[in-house]
Order: structure tokens, then C-alpha cells, then sequence
């Protein structure tokens, strides 16, 4: 019982830092500011050891890395 406590607490510690670097990330595409390319990585760095984890279903973690990429790739085009 104590295990699945802890675990399901360090579970939750990391989706809420992925929501928060998402969050970020999205800020500063949308300002189209120079740190996102920083917080895009490390937040691809997040999901993928989420999705390895099993913390996230695989299929969520491509479509938000897709969709991340989709607006990197936009605004670097201009």
C-alpha cells in the first residue's frame, strides 16, 4: 500500500512538470521567443521517459510532441 502511495505521488510530480514545461513551451512559441527551443527539448526529454515509464499512453506522447514540433517547425519557416 505505502508503495503504490509514493509512486502514485512521484506520478503525479511528473505530470504536473510536463503540463508546466507544456505550458511554457506553448508561452513562448506563441511570443516566439529564443527559449523554446530549450523547453521543447527538455519537455521531449520529459514525455519520452514518461511514455517509457508507462505514466503517459505512447500515443499521447507522440501526438503532443507532434503537435509541438508542428509550431517550432511554423515558426522557424518564417
Amino acid at each position: 500500500m505505502r508503495k503504490s502511495i509514493k509512486k502514485a505521488a512521484v506520478n503525479l510530480a511528473v505530470k504536473s512538470d510536463i503540463k508546466t514545461l507544456l505550458k511554457k513551451a506553448r508561452k513562448a512559441l506563441e511570443a516566439k521567443d529564443a527559449k523554446a527551443e530549450t523547453l521543447i527539448k527538455d519537455l521531449i526529454k520529459k514525455l519520452d521517459k514518461a511514455a517509457q515509464a508507462k505514466m503517459m499512453k505512447k500515443n499521447t506522447v507522440a501526438r503532443t510532441k507532434s503537435r509541438l514540433m508542428k509550431a517550432w517547425n511554423k515558426l522557424n519557416k518564417k
